[in-house]
């Protein structure tokens, strides 16, 4: 039997999965980055780190990660996603271009919808995640920070080829907007207040133009936490305006890295460079779905003619959830079946605080895959037992 409590003790020490990631950022010699919110949140008491070369809150004095955390299931938070990549693409041949990178179907994404997508190589390994929005004369791309430098080489790479062989399209990175995450139960009426109307008709992965107490922003449903939100990108003269506004609201709170990690990962969903990277399939992944049906039979994207054969078969691993006794399996511990043969890796892995129990998911070997597998994880060189369970741990709340 697995545990159904973590003790006080282990949730004392939660700490976010992306830890390594600010120990990595911060001995590199490239100068830490500033969002136009850094001196607001200093000045509410965010612990700053560095995080995907920017200095990023933690977590706030007011509110350690766990209960922010609890904040963001029952309330609404408000997270500074400014380092995140935004671009935009025009021209009539936008979207066949960007057919050629992603594995979305874009000629048939209605106006003002919006999907989730990767970035392919030509082995089929993921280069990264994005959002892609579709507009009547645009699309609008949101990707990770970590990965803005090789995901920039590699547009403006397969760009200068598109255009020089005649195609219509131009791509821009957007320098003058910061973006937010407002997410939560509570986050549409905190936004209601500011744009002046109902949002019950704005529907999950909806993205469209709306004045936020006057200004002219982009509004996403949409976010990473597996609750119902928006991410808004505001020009940047604005960012402090608008997030006064928010904040303003009862509800909402201030929240950092830690617990925006431990939502998406109770969510289910993949953080790249843990998760995902360049070696791994959308298949093996188990982003399959974000794979649809026309692309399956025309291809057409890079790494076409190794990704599809997988959905098939002859996968060798598979992307998999873990519920794990003892202490926290985290990013790098082994997962072992009863022979005691190492067939996996953990990629990512904490307490949930709303389950309390502790999460994980990673890779195991294909056929060792199915949920109720009794497995073993090595944390510490002590071994701990496991279950593969579903994703997500924590039902997601999207508004539909």
């Amino acid at each position: 039997m697995l545990i159904t409590n973590i003790t006080r003790s282990s949730l004392a020490t939660f700490r976010p999965l992306t830890k390594r990631s600010y120990a990595a950022a911060a001995t590199t010699a490239e100068p830490i980055k500033k969002t136009a919110l850094y001196d607001f949140h200093v000045k509410h008491g965010g612990k700053m780190v560095p995080f995907a070369g920017y200095a990023m809150p933690v977590q706030y004095s007011n509110m350690g990660m766990l209960a922010s955390h609890h904040h963001t299931r029952q309330k609404a938070s408000i997270f500074d996603v400014s380092h995140m990549l935004q671009s935009r693409l025009i021209g009539k041949d936008r979207k066949k271009f960007l057919e050629k990178l992603i594995v979305a179907d874009l000629e048939n994404l209605p106006i003002g919808q919006g999907t989730l997508s990767v970035f392919t190589n030509e082995q089929g390994g993921i280069i990264d995640d994005t959002i892609v929005m579709q507009h009547e004369k645009s699309l609008y791309v949101v990707s990770n920070a970590g990965c803005a430098d090789k995901d920039l080489a590699h547009i403006r790479k397969h760009l200068a080829d598109f255009q020089n062989k005649g195609g219509d399209v131009d791509f821009n990175v957007i320098t003058d907007h910061s973006l937010i995450a407002l997410q939560g139960p509570k986050a549409a009426a905190a936004l209601e207040g500011l744009v002046g109307k109902s949002l019950q008709d704005f529907s999950f992965m909806h993205g469209k133009y709306l004045d936020v107490a006057g200004v002219p922003c982009h509004v996403a449903r949409s976010g990473y936490t597996g609750e119902d939100g928006f991410e808004l990108s505001v020009p940047t003269e604005e960012i402090l305006n608008i997030t006064e506004k928010l904040l303003a609201h009862p509800d909402v709170e201030m929240a950092g890295l830690g617990a925006r990690d431990s939502l998406r990962l109770e969510a289910g969903l993949c953080l790249y460079g843990n998760d995902l990277d360049d070696t791994t399939t959308p298949v093996e992944a188990g982003l399959t779905w974000t794979i649809p049906k026309s692309r399956r039979e025309t291809g057409g994207f890079l790494g076409a003619e190794h990704i599809l054969p997988q959905i098939k078969g002859g996968l060798t691993r598979r992307r998999v959830g873990l519920l794990v006794e003892g202490a926290p399996a985290r990013h790098g511990a082994e997962i072992l079946n009863k022979e005691g043969e190492v067939i996996g890796t953990v990629t990512s892995g904490c307490p949930s605080p709303v389950l309390k129990k502790n999460i994980a998911m990673g890779y195991v070997k294909n056929g060792q895959h199915k949920r109720g597998t009794e497995l073993d994880v090595k944390v510490r060189n002590k071994i701990q037992k496991a279950v593969i369970t579903k994703m997500p741990f924590v039902e997601a709340q999207y508004h539909k």
